[in-house]
């Protein structure tokens, strides 16, 4: 058994337009000790599935069907005293922001020990004294002295530190990081992500990883999901991915990476996706890429229903008419290495 299984979980937003259908009958595991990527652009329901999962909807927004099954347990059944004894201590999330996530009225140290109190029974001493080790295990300096400092003494990059370190708190088994390196630079980032698969490796723990660059999954993923307006179009291991990307969608989020030569310098221009994505209030029928998608036409099938998820090779779903391997003649959109 996967540790998170989400099976046809659909979860929608009341709006004045109607129900905004942010995420729409996805379906996805992360198996033990594995990373799962999510990637896709902004607003095609990356956020809201892990949002879904740890039980952290808005007010205007419910979970239609579908299940979300952690070790077995379906957490859309539980009430929220029993979602609140298993998020941070068995799932932690890192969410998008650093300086919005923290409170700038405590401490770092105050912030850090109150999951510890609340989930371990530890007292003020030991929750400290643990802190003050996790500071050091994210690896920032003089953490003794820095842990009753305030988040706006932090830089960016030593606040998503921080922001771990209490995700780490009570040694969950499924952390996932919602955009963990957005609003850093470079080199933080890499630092960041470097530090991640670290502390998955030394914890064995499973993980998501949630972004819209396909650089970071390469880096940091085992399996890839992508992610279009609400649906899951694309879904493997993250070798078979790039090397074998399928969904026209893939392939024009792979086309948009720059590419760098041995001299440093990038040659050509960069692929734009042209159009936009639907309105999640107001679905197609059909596939709801066909309108942006360079091997749709009025005569295509995609363009008059919806296409299935199906499996093309073992492991390998994809949700398209026009699968790359499948393709006769047509040109191929550029992707990245």
């Amino acid at each position: 058994m996967a540790l998170l299984e989400v099976d046809d979980l659909r979860t929608y937003f009341t709006s004045r337009r109607g129900d905004v259908k942010a995420v729409d009958g996805i379906s996805l595991a992360v198996e033990r000790g594995k990373t799962l990527g999510i990637v896709g652009e902004s607003g095609c329901g990356k956020s809201v599935t892990a949002l879904s999962i740890m039980g952290l909807l808005a007010p205007n927004a419910r979970v239609v069907s579908g299940s979300v099954r952690f070790e077995g347990r379906d957490l859309t059944e539980l009430s929220d005293r029993e979602l609140e004894d298993i998020r941070g201590r068995q799932i932690a999330m890192i969410f998008q922001d650093p300086m919005t996530s923290l409170n700038p009225t405590l401490t770092i140290g105050l912030q850090l020990t109150e999951t510890m109190r609340r989930h371990l029974d530890m007292s003020r001493d030991e929750a400290r004294k643990r802190a003050i080790e996790l500071l050091e295990e994210v690896h920032i300096p003089n953490a003794r002295a820095r842990l009753d400092d305030y988040p706006h003494r932090y830089s960016g990059g030593m606040r998503q530190r921080v922001m771990i370190a209490m995700a780490l708190s009570c040694s969950p088994k499924l952390l996932i990081a919602d955009e963990p390196t957005t609003a850093l630079d470079v080199t933080v980032q890499a630092g960041i992500l470097d530090l991640l698969e670290e502390l998955r490796d030394e914890h064995e723990m499973s993980m998501i990883i949630i972004t819209h660059d396909m650089g970071v999954v390469a880096e940091s993923a085992d399996d890839i999901a992508v992610m279009y307006a609400g649906q899951i179009v694309e879904q493997t291991n993250a070798e078979e991915l790039f090397d074998h990307p399928e969904h026209p969608y893939t392939e024009a989020l792979l086309g948009a990476l720059p590419q760098v030569e041995d001299e440093n310098v990038r040659q050509g221009r960069l692929t734009a996706i042209p159009g936009r994505p639907p309105d999640l209030v107001d679905l197609p029928d059909a596939c709801r890429f066909a309108p942006r998608c360079p091997y749709a036409s009025r005569n295509d099938s995609c363009t008059a229903k919806m296409p299935e998820l199906r499996e093309l090779r073992p492991g390998h779903l994809v949700r398209t008419a026009h699968p790359a391997s499948e393709r006769q003649g047509a040109p191929v959109p550029a992707a990245a290495p």
